[in-house]
């Protein structure tokens, strides 16, 4: 034999295993099949598995399923494990057949090897530490890995509502920053009435709020698992004891408020909730993008285009243009709002295409919904420090447009009816000259009418009628 392999056995025949790899033969012809994306499986999902494989260990020790020594191997190795120290051993590509067999493979061989290591053998003898008896005792792809699907996304969550948090009130500060700057506001990119920049940057915070809310409450959704349900959710060859053990060991072990499922055969069917926690997290998406699009428009220009408020320059714009800036964070964050939403189609397919007892497209929801929680999370929190913390208004700017537009003119309905408020609009087109004073040369108003009428910071509020 080479020194630099070993021979491991399966139900197909031989195959050499790196003689250093912790993985074995189950995981080598996984790496063959599956060479595809090229991505790797989401390393919180290893954590999480690994995590279950410790509490079934500490269970089937407890319950006498498994020797002391060999129980206590396992719980180390998945330690080690959860701990990151073998993270280069997990190589199956996250896009496998299988519904996530490869990835409970893999990581049932690495803590195989390694319990084996730990009591003195080598890598391979299988006599010591069996992959599928030992490890994964009681256990079945089916119920470990939709399980960890479920921690891996709490875990997840938890940081990504607490960057929506920060976000909420960086956006927040700049309300009232601007709170005093009043503008031009727009519908279909047509003028309309006068705004504050502060009361356009609370609507953004009043968006982000909704999402922090949502996904701080979404994890709910996550917590009802199908461990102890093996293969179909009917709990073959796990013993009763164990599958009410288990369960308490793992909420204990992740921190989080899990619970077994009154109905593991539904758990086991069916992936709608994580079509449900992805669509809060699209929505998200959705919202950063729309103010994305909106601080990409208020600072367009800067000469051309609106040029209401200036975005921090992040860097040179353009390898021909001296002198340009372009909105970079804010793309960015187009285009990562654009990838989740894509991803969330995937899930939604996914999820669709299960059939009878399992979804065989795990791995694809996982890959999405983990991912795009990172995603999202490392977004928010570049959007707010790149970008939000550092926008000014530019004050000089917005005085010019809204004193160059006919917004204003609504103002005068509650005081001289729609018609002749339209005709003071259309003189002032014509004329090219303010509204009030085009109210005023027809005769519509006086001068003293006027400042009650067109006082800007009564514009930004509620009507207040008062007599002219």
């Amino acid at each position: 034999m080479n020194n630099a392999f070993r021979v491991e056995k399966d139900l197909i025949g031989e195959r050499n295993v790196p003689a250093e790899a912790y993985y074995g033969i189950h995981t080598v012809r996984a790496v063959e099949n599956f060479s595809m994306s090229g991505f790797p499986v989401d390393l919180t999902l290893i954590k999480a598995i690994a995590l279950i494989k410790k509490a079934a260990a500490m269970t089937n020790s407890e319950l006498g399923w498994l020797e002391p020594a060999i129980g206590n191997a396992i719980i180390k190795a998945a330690e080690e494990v959860i701990d990151g120290r073998w993270n280069e051993q997990f190589v199956v590509d996250a896009l496998q057949g299988g519904a996530g067999t490869s990835t409970n493979m893999n990581v049932n061989e690495v803590l195989a090897n390694r319990a084996i290591e730990l009591l003195g053998g080598n890598r391979g003898e299988y006599g010591l530490v069996h992959p599928l008896n030992h490890v994964n005792l009681h256990q079945s792809t089916n119920d470990v890995y939709p399980t960890a699907l479920r921690i891996a996304a709490i875990w997840l969550l938890q940081p990504l509502s607490e960057a929506c948090a920060a976000l909420q009130q960086q956006l927040q500060e700049k309300e009232a920053q601007f709170a005093a700057v009043v503008k031009v506001g727009r519908t279909q990119l047509q003028d309309a009435v006068p705004i504050l920049l502060g009361q356009e940057f609370s609507a953004f915070a009043q968006a982000i709020s909704r999402d922090r809310w949502r996904l701080y409450k979404v994890e709910e959704r996550l917590r009802q698992t199908n461990l102890g349900g093996t293969a179909v959710g009917t709990g073959l060859n796990a013993d009763r004891k164990y599958i009410y053990m288990v369960n308490e060991r793992v909420r204990g072990l992740a921190k989080l408020g899990l619970a077994r499922a009154e109905n593991m055969v539904d758990i086991t069917q069916n992936a709608d909730v994580f079509v449900e926690v992805s669509g809060l997290i699209k929505t998200l998406a959705v919202n950063l993008n729309k103010i994305a699009n909106d601080l990409r428009l208020l600072s367009s220009g800067p000469i051309a285009g609106l040029g209401e408020i200036c975005l921090p320059e992040r860097q040179a714009g353009s390898s021909l243009m001296p002198g340009k800036v372009n909105p970079v964070i804010p793309e960015a964050v187009n285009q990562i709002a654009y990838h989740v939403i894509a991803g969330d189609a995937a899930i939604t397919m996914a999820a669709q295409g299960g059939q009878l007892e399992l979804n065989a497209f795990l791995p694809l929801i996982a890959h999405h919904l983990l991912g795009n929680i990172q995603m999202l999370n490392r977004c928010v929190i570049a959007f707010g420090d790149l970008c939000i913390c550092g926008i000014e208004a530019n004050e000089e700017r917005c005085k010019q447009l809204l004193d160059k537009s006919l917004a204003a003119a609504a103002a005068l309905v509650p005081y001289v009816g729609y018609d002749r408020a339209t005709q003071a609009a259309r003189y002032a087109h014509h004329k090219k000259m303010a509204i009030d004073q085009a109210a005023m040369e027809l005769g519509i108003v006086t001068s003293e009418e006027c400042k009650v009428i067109f006082d800007i910071q009564r514009m930004t509020q509620p009507l207040q009628r008062a007599k002219i």
